[in-house]
């Protein structure tokens, strides 16, 4: 059986990704999240089966090397979208599962509820006006234009980005329920969440 390349994120560390490997993607989401120190369960953003996961693994963090926060931690300051495109290329099988590992009922609303806490974006934060145009992350010839602070308009109808991402990456057969649309959403050359962490740094 081949090993399962992953990405990790958590609403409690946001705009940080976890790159690793492991053949139990279960057990090794669970076993993260008991960490003491991590107060919300880790979220799946993608997973693959992989040949030579170790070679996999080491050349992803070769080549996303400056973006690593800790040289001795996997965690990486990047749109996970980038990472998932290269892994596109090498996956035998995509393992992406379509619920939470969480050891209770407890956990699971606080993953959710936090969740909900990170996805309240809005276009100021990121110095955007009504009429600003987007492009779609995944195909640059999709757009919506920014209606005013929360919403955009997409196909004549006034949405979220994350219900216009949600529908695109539907269309294009991932079956995913939840994602983060500042994540999938570009404005001159960098995505709006990318946007949103350069200008929070600066």
């Amino acid at each position: 059986m081949n090993d399962i390349i992953y990405l990790l994120t958590n609403p409690s560390i946001p705009d940080l990704v976890k790159i690793g490997k492991t053949g139990n993607l279960a057990e090794r989401i669970r076993s993260l999240s008991r960490h003491s120190g991590i107060p919300v369960p880790f979220e799946c953003f993608y997973a693959c089966e992989v040949e030579n996961a170790d070679d996999v693994e080491k050349k992803l963090h070769d080549a996303f090397g400056d973006h690593r926060v800790n040289s001795k931690r996997e965690f990486f300051r990047i749109n996970p979208e980038r990472i998932l495109a290269i892994l596109k290329l090498l996956e035998l099988k995509d393992v992406t599962p379509s619920q939470d590992f969480v050891e209770d009922k407890e956990d699971q609303e606080t993953l959710d509820r936090e969740r909900a806490k990170r996805s309240r974006f809005n276009f100021s934060m990121v110095g955007l006006e009504p009429g600003s145009i987007l492009t779609f992350l995944k195909d640059e010839n999709t757009s919506a234009k920014v209606i005013n602070n929360k919403e955009i308009e997409f196909e004549g109808e006034v949405t979220s980005l994350s219900n216009a991402a949600l529908k695109i990456v539907n269309r294009m057969g991932y079956n995913w329920s939840t994602l983060r649309g500042p994540h999938y959403w570009v404005f001159e050359g960098e995505t709006l969440s990318e946007r949103r962490l350069r200008m929070e740094l600066d």
